[in-house]
């Protein structure tokens, strides 16, 4: 889906939103939002469950929340970094959406991945708002 979103949460895995915000996604949706979550990874390296299971869990979490959207961008669960093909697919996520809020994982935590996808979310942030940066969209 494309167009004007409320707001966009991105996590690193497919539970993060539900665990960190589920909450106050939820009450965002109630009070009229239209929410999107983006997930980087298929949490693929969990030690509970499957890559698949927790494509179900997500899909199921997203109708009991409401969220207008949820979409997966298949970043490496555990080896993902900031690099140019990884921010140009949150650059394209955040121009596509358009979102006026941006909620993102903690900056600090123990597991690596939620603060290198708080980083990675925050440099997309800025860059999508910059026009040398190619995406083929406004």
């Amino acid at each position: 889906m494309n167009g004007q979103y409320d707001v966009v949460a991105f996590g690193a895995h497919p539970d993060d939103i539900e665990l960190s915000c589920g909450g106050t996604v939820a009450k965002l949706v109630s009070e009229g939002a239209r929410v999107a979550i983006v997930d980087l990874t298929r949490g693929e390296l969990g030690t509970r469950g499957s890559a698949e299971l927790r494509d179900r869990e997500a899909a199921a979490a997203a109708e009991i929340l409401g969220v207008a959207h949820r979409t997966n961008l298949g970043l490496a669960d555990g080896f993902f970094v900031a690099d140019k093909p990884s921010l140009h697919k949150v650059v394209s996520i955040i121009r596509r959406f358009r979102p006026r809020i941006v909620i993102a994982n903690a900056l600090t935590d123990r597991h690596p991945d939620h603060a290198r996808a708080s980083q990675l979310t925050i440099d997309a942030c800025f860059l999508s708002g910059l026009e040398k940066i190619d995406t083929n969209q406004d």
